[in-house]
């Protein structure tokens, strides 16, 4: 059994952004794309779905109230845990501790949908296995960038660079010893 993977898909601004300062993405609704920028065949490998509170509670209010990976199950990152609603988890866990749990289950990916706080948690445990990341030919300035301050070094192999439209997008997988 192939162990599963934590496959950070992401979109960023050219200097490094995955928020405006208002933390919204409004500015990436404008970015010209001939397609997906490979989305669905990615959501289609995806099984498991981790996001920080904040990001969650943007999400729904972005799909007027509804959360739009209920085929999924969801862990939602707080310091709040409130009851679980369907395949939704609110807990005050460690990330590190719930993603090594899973990744001893077979399943698909994971997916750390957000925010920046949650993948530094899971990047300072090197437990962040490829990156995809979607670069739009936008700069903001200002914002939540993708990395905070890493904790240590990490390698990465590049293994393919895709164009949609305006967007350019990278391909990376960790590299292990």
């Amino acid at each position: 059994m192939a162990e599963r993977k934590v496959i950070c898909y992401i979109a960023q601004s050219l200097d490094g952004y995955i928020a405006d300062p208002e933390e919204t993405l409004d500015w990436l609704l404008d970015v010209e794309m001939d397609g997906d920028a490979g989305y669905q065949q990615f959501i289609e490998t995806v099984d498991t779905i981790l996001l920080g509170r904040r990001t969650y509670e943007w999400v729904v209010s972005q799909e007027s109230g509804e959360f739009p990976y209920v085929d999924q199950r969801s862990y939602v990152f707080t310091s709040h845990p409130k009851e679980d609603e369907g395949q939704i988890s609110f807990t005050s866990e460690e990330p590190a501790s719930i993603v090594r749990k899973l990744k001893q289950q077979p399943g698909g990916t994971i997916w750390p949908v957000g925010g920046s706080l949650l993948l530094e948690s899971l990047l300072k445990e090197d437990l962040v296995d490829e990156f995809i990341i979607s670069i739009a030919p936008v700069t903001l300035g200002n914002g939540i960038p993708l990395f905070q301050k890493a904790q240590r070094q990490f390698e990465f192999t590049l293994k393919s660079v895709e164009q949609d439209g305006q967007i350019a997008q990278l391909h990376y997988t960790r590299r292990r010893n």
